[in-house]
């Protein structure tokens, strides 16, 4: 560890920078010759191939798209793991702050060494040989591609389908079977979670020469950047999820802003004159490959526009009836049931991950419906427990084994005195002051806006309308105030 609660970077630099941060030390560098370079991977190998901490650092860094201010724009660390959502390489680029490089030697004392020793032994043992964390190495969460078409939960073309016809193609057993080249993991991490595609391409102009390339693929990607456009060949879909990285674009609202573009240009509210000359349609990897650098670039209004989101756009040409966002971010990869557009709604990020509602669907909301208390009760809850976890930094792919006798032992083992109630006051007091800031910055749970695509589309869930969400918005809306007052107690 470095020994750092928290950085805080204040303004901007006139010229771009990159820190790191070494223990006590911390420096700027130069990155006037990082920016602008026309890959992210480029810049990040500079940077890796120049600081010193291998093994013991972390390297956060920005593309183009951060540069270029585009909302949506992501900060890439470890080389393909994502800071995705909400823009924060937009937030890098605003301070001319190309990266963020973070080493350290320290670590926590042990209060005790034998518990500590047992915890060790027994969640590296869960994590390499339970069957909750077997999916993640063997297919990832790419494994969801093939059940979530089988129930009508897979978003396709702008959610106008909830089954794509070219699934199986790019599920998540094709992948591996076809493309899979590596398993990697993130540090000190022995489950190896993150599947790497080996793209091998032909060179146009030289015979028998060929390039291949290491793209990372997960469920999110692959609904993204394939279902939800109409991709179905994955090359194609490689290809378009390579664009994506090289200029460091969250692929999630890069894919529905495409597809909300693919449905206005169908329904002829833009056309080539707003695409700079690009016809848009289904299924046509490489020119979406080609309108997702525009975004970046930015070279008319339209891109400008959806650079800054689908809303943005929607405002300006029509179609907000089918743009996906909640919140104002684009939406995730599941289309479930009530449960999950709540939890995209609702959540403190619009993430599916705050709450996974998309769960609650096919483990209790499938078999009927809940009453709109019972069902806010049950998201917040699970909210709630996460923010528990995040904040102790561990991996969302492992809830199921941090349970909260083994949350306490660990804290334990470290000489911290936590016990079930108290951790769960923190996680509430930590969901509500999320939310206090929320309110304090304008948002409204009363303004929130319901894609009217979503009630159109058939899911595993039935019998559910905007009155049940908007019932059971407002039952969430009385859990946080329920919550405020009970943390400033």
């Amino acid at each position: 560890m470095a020994g750092y609660g928290a950085i805080v970077i204040r303004g901007a630099s006139d010229l771009p920078v990159y820190v790191s941060i070494h223990g006590e030390k911390v420096r700027f560098h130069d990155a006037t010759t990082l920016w602008g370079m026309g890959s992210a991977f480029t810049a990040g190998r500079i940077i890796r191939e120049n600081e010193t901490g291998a093994g013991l650092r972390t390297i956060m860094r920005i593309g183009k798209a951060g540069e270029n201010l585009v909302t949506y724009s992501a900060v890439t660390c470890e080389t393909y793991r994502h800071f995705g959502r909400l823009g924060l390489g937009a937030v890098f680029g605003s301070k001319k702050l190309k990266a963020l490089v973070v080493a350290g030697k320290r670590s926590l004392p042990v209060a005790d060494r034998k518990l500590y020793r047992r915890l060790y032994d027994r969640i590296y043992d869960e994590a390499t040989n339970s069957a909750v964390m077997k999916k993640y190495h063997d297919l990832g969460t790419a494994e969801n591609v093939a059940p979530l078409n089988a129930m009508s939960g897979l978003p396709t073309r702008n959610l106008t389908a909830s089954r794509f016809e070219h699934a199986q193609s790019i599920s998540g057993e094709a992948m591996a079977e076809n493309y899979l080249g590596r398993r990697i993991a993130c540090s000190h991490c022995p489950v190896a979670c993150i599947h790497i595609a080996a793209l091998r391409e032909p060179c146009e102009d030289e015979p028998y020469f060929y390039k291949t390339s290491m793209i990372s693929y997960d469920y999110e990607t692959l609904y993204a950047l394939g279902s939800m456009l109409g991709i179905g060949d994955p090359e194609g879909y490689l290809r378009l999820v390579d664009t994506i990285e090289h200029s460091a674009l969250d692929a999630m609202t890069a894919g529905v802003a495409l597809a909300w573009a693919t449905e206005a240009f169908e329904k002829k509210l833009i056309s080539t004159a707003e695409t700079d000359g690009l016809t848009l349609a289904w299924g046509d990897a490489d020119t979406y490959c080609e309108a997702a650098r525009r975004i970046v670039s930015q070279p008319t209004e339209f891109y400008r526009l959806l650079a800054r989101g689908v809303d943005a756009a929607a405002e300006k040409y029509g179609g907000t009836d089918f743009a996906l966002t909640y919140g104002r971010n684009e939406m995730p990869g599941y289309h479930t049931g009530p449960a999950s557009h709540l939890g995209f709604l609702v959540g403190t990020r619009h993430s599916h991950l705050d709450n996974a509602g998309y769960s609650l669907d096919q483990k209790v909301l499938v078999k009927g419906l809940l009453p709109p208390a019972e069902t806010a009760r049950k998201i917040v809850n699970e909210e709630v427990r996460r923010q528990i976890l995040s904040s102790l930094v561990m991996c969302f792919f492992a809830r199921g084994i941090y349970d909260d006798d083994l949350v306490r032992d660990c804290l334990a083992s470290v000489g911290i005195d936590r016990d079930a109630e108290a951790l769960e006051t923190i996680g509430r007091r930590i969901y509500a002051e999320k939310y206090a800031y929320k309110f304090r910055e304008g948002f409204s749970l009363d303004r929130l806006h319901i894609p009217k695509r979503i009630l159109e589309t058939v899911s595993p869930v039935k019998d559910w309308d905007e009155a049940y969400l908007r019932a059971t918005i407002a039952e969430v809306g009385k859990l946080i105030d329920e919550a405020s007052a009970t943390t400033k107690a």
